[in-house]
């Protein structure tokens, strides 16, 4: 029989050897024995860096083994060695931040490195607000083709698993995942029509959602400001939360109104958590419109009211005092109805023009106005053209483009739309620094980009993105941490690892321990900080060292590998082998 050193001291200690002179001989062949025995080898080790293990809890000086796709050993590990060691000497090394809402959907296809967020430690991005990838019917299909803008590719899949897997196999620096977007079963069940779905319509539509959670989506996403998402009413939505919440899966929403109606808005998220017994997030919450943002206090107290209830509500945000969607956010709902090449009818209408620039200008209990919640034409700012004759628009004011014109801005909105065959992505100036401020110190919010992925070259150049693209992450370590001081750095990566994790129910990602995928990150906490504004949005932060994902580095000494080890990562309702 053979015994380790461990397995030795342990019958040394059962037997309980008390007569002196036999224990010294006993500890002096442990310790022959410990000297010859040669120190364990690990594909990884992280040396001497300051561990913060994304729990919240006081941070700790010590090294961190990686094995294969594992974290193997945190800790001291004394004489073990790595066949690739670093040394984190005063650096920060914590688990891998969770994007919880990008638009990598696209940029991914185009380019799997992910530069912009795995440069700031994001080593997981989630996607589905709204609409997904998956499941296409034919018509989807040609319709995700016509949208296509500088990003172009064959539609190769047609499940929302199966878009996953085809990112995967393409290869991605990232992991990836997703929720089933509520305006998906119904538009591939029902079209674009404002109505209600017949129960014969609803079934077929939970059987979507049915599927998609046994893939391994998150849950279900809704977008309630967008067409055809907004036309969908409380029921449908409970209705198809209810499936997800079969499957253990999450309810996330862009609530139907973050101005006026914000108040209203959570009130249905909360009715939706509640009766159709799921977890609940309010994706980027935040109070629009400079009217509407005593409302946010008000907001919180309803989230931690329900919280007290029993109700598992949380929210994210990114970390800007200012959106980005189309420029069509700023029209009417019914403008949209029946997909998008109405809408370019009713746009080029003289009758319809008229009516919606008349409703740009109201007030309405029946959606969200994002013109009149701007303020002003001077605070939207038009950064995204399909039709190489505008992108020479790129970073103008909607009021600038006005006056270059001689038309007025509702009039000036809806002819770039008609010109430009494509909804315009668009910055909206509306939101409160000290509202934002309050939510990033909330601690059941996490944070988002609410962007795509991207890189300051090729194709990506062609258009400006709100600069969260490349500094939303970053902000939170830099500015709001160390800076101004508003959460400490422990508590700053528990939301951006752990809460998340957590929330979205992931296995063994979101801590450094022992047996956790090895998604982990090493920056320097005194140098971490985005460069991106809106004037020059295409610059990475800076700061963040190293990046592992599934213990494959992909950021090495701030320069990235190429590596694409990102794998799919399933909800829990996915089961191997299904």
């Amino acid at each position: 029989m053979t015994h380790n050193v461990r397995d030795l001291r342990g019958v040394f200690m059962e037997i309980q050897i008390f007569d002196s002179r036999v224990t010294s001989v006993i500890l002096l062949g442990l310790g022959l024995l410990t000297a010859c025995a040669a120190p364990p080898q690990f594909d990884v080790v992280l040396r001497s860096g300051t561990i913060y293990d994304g729990s919240g809890s006081a941070p700790f000086v010590g090294d961190v083994a990686m094995d294969g796709d594992l974290i193997v050993a945190v800790g001291d590990l004394g004489r073990a060695t790595g066949r690739t060691e670093i040394d984190a000497t005063g650096l920060a090394v914590a688990p891998g931040f969770i994007n919880m809402m990008c638009w990598a959907n696209e940029s991914l296809i185009e380019d799997g490195r992910s530069q912009s967020d795995i440069r700031q430690g994001v080593t997981l991005e989630v996607m589905g607000e709204g609409d997904s990838m998956g499941p296409l019917n034919d018509a989807m299909k040609e319709e995700l083709v016509r949208r296509q803008g500088d990003i172009t590719y064959d539609v190769e899949w047609t499940t929302l698993g199966e878009y996953l897997q085809y990112l995967e196999d393409r290869g991605v620096s990232p992991n990836i995942a997703s929720f089933l977007g509520a305006a998906t079963p119904r538009e591939y069940v029902m079209g674009s029509g404002d109505r209600a779905p017949t129960p014969e319509e609803l079934e077929e539509m939970r059987a979507i959602v049915r599927n998609a959670m046994e893939e391994g989506a998150l849950g279900v996403a809704s977008a309630l400001i967008y067409p055809p998402g907004s036309f969908a009413d409380t029921d449908e939505l409970v209705a198809l939360a209810e499936v997800a919440g079969e499957y253990d899966g999450m309810y996330i929403s862009h609530v139907r109104g973050e101005g006026a109606h914000l108040l209203e808005a959570i009130g249905e998220l909360l009715t939706i958590a509640r009766e159709a017994g799921v977890r609940a997030e309010i994706y980027h919450f935040k109070a629009s419109g400079q009217a509407n943002w005593p409302l946010f206090d008000e907001a919180v107290a309803m989230v931690e009211s329900a919280r007290a209830e029993g109700l598992e509500i949380t929210a994210d945000v990114y970390t800007y005092p200012a959106s980005a969607t189309g420029l069509n956010a700023s029209m009417p709902p019914w403008v949209q109805e029946g997909g998008f090449d109405k809408s370019l009818e009713r746009l080029a209408d003289p009758a319809a023009r008229k009516r919606i620039a008349r409703e740009m200008g109201e007030l309405s209990d029946e959606w969200e106005n994002g013109y009149l919640g701007a303020g002003s034409p001077d605070n939207i700012l038009l950064v995204g053209f399909k039709n190489p004759d505008l992108k020479h628009l790129t970073g103008k004011t909607l009021a600038e483009v006005a006056e270059m014109r001689g038309t007025g801005p509702k009039e000036t909105a809806m002819d770039l739309i008609v010109e430009d065959q494509s909804r315009i992505g668009t910055v909206y100036f509306s939101q409160s620094e000290d509202v934002l401020r309050r939510a990033i110190a909330l601690p059941w919010v996490s944070f988002c980009s609410d962007a795509a992925s991207l890189a300051p070259e090729g194709v990506f150049l062609k258009r400006n993105p709100h600069p969260r693209a490349y500094g939303s992450f970053a902000r939170v370590l830099g500015k709001y941490s160390r800076d101004e001081g508003l959460l400490p750095l422990q508590e700053a990566i528990r939301k951006l690892a752990a809460l998340p994790a957590s929330n979205l129910k992931l296995d063994r990602r979101g801590l450094l321990r022992e047996q956790y995928f090895a998604d982990v990150v090493v920056f320097d906490p005194a140098t971490i900080q985005d460069h991106a504004t809106f004037a020059e949005p295409h610059q990475y932060a800076t700061g963040m060292k190293h990046v592992f994902v599934n213990g494959v580095q992909v950021l090495a000494d701030g320069e990235h590998t190429g590596a694409t080890p990102g794998r799919v990562v399933r909800g829990p309702g996915w089961s191997p082998g299904e």
